[in-house]
């Protein structure tokens, strides 16, 4: 039996950050270099500057807030796009990515990016992967002004790209959004278990699990689209 029924699946949603780009590059930034950054300016000792930035995260997460990088510009009177061109040489694909979008393509599959990162990032991130070559539309959920967390952004995506939930592949590291998603009707859900290439991979219970899309390539194959 297929891990995933690919014969259902026409639409496939994906995640960017942890699901087809190594999220190595936003935890170091938001976590180490960022508050290095704040710790340098401010005089203060780093480890204090990490729990005050870590105790703000908490306040907005799952929120516009957390993933517009005008707020935190304004909020810490920063340039945070220059802040991570300081650190762009860790952003990088996962291996396995390139391989899980050929096989997607060549079965006749409409593949979209739908990320929370604000524009201004997916552009970033685009500029060092060439994601979009690989990809039929990518949506920063900026536009909508809701995040992935919430069912109104669910309800505005539907109504544009006009997917059928029960034949569609949504595809996150994030066990909230994927709850969100379950919530809304996707049927077909995928988590990744290994979002953070320096990090554990982690046990995950609530939904189907992949920490390399290379072993979905012969199923996916199986099962081509029919137009």
């Amino acid at each position: 039996m297929p891990f995933l029924p690919w014969s259902e699946i026409d639409t496939v949603l994906l995640d960017m950050d942890g699901t087809l780009l190594d999220l190595h590059f936003d935890n170091h930034f938001w976590i180490e270099h960022l508050p290095k950054k704040i710790a340098e300016r401010s005089g203060k000792p780093v480890e204090e500057c990490k729990a005050t930035m870590m105790a703000h995260y908490q306040r907005v997460m799952g929120q516009i807030q957390w993933y517009c990088l005008d707020y935190w510009a304004e909020q810490l009177n920063m340039d945070i796009m220059a802040a991570k061109r300081e650190v762009e040489h860790l952003i990088s694909m996962r291996d396995d990515t390139l391989p899980f979008l050929d096989a997607l393509h060549e079965t006749g599959r409409n593949v979209v990016l739908v990320t929370n990162a604000h524009p201004d990032s997916l552009s970033l991130k685009v500029e060092h992967t060439r994601l979009d070559a690989h990809i039929d539309t990518l949506i920063s959920t900026h536009e909508f002004g809701v995040t992935k967390e919430s069912q109104n952004l669910w309800k505005q995506l539907q109504a544009r790209l006009q997917f059928d939930p029960a034949r569609t592949l949504f595809v996150d590291d994030s066990i909230t959004i994927l709850q969100a998603a379950k919530k809304f009707g996707i049927s077909h859900l995928l988590a990744v278990s290994n979002p953070d290439s320096q990090q554990p991979v982690r046990d995950i219970e609530a939904f189907p699990a992949v920490t390399d899309y290379r072993t979905l390539l012969d199923e996916i194959r199986q099962f081509p689209v029919e137009k």
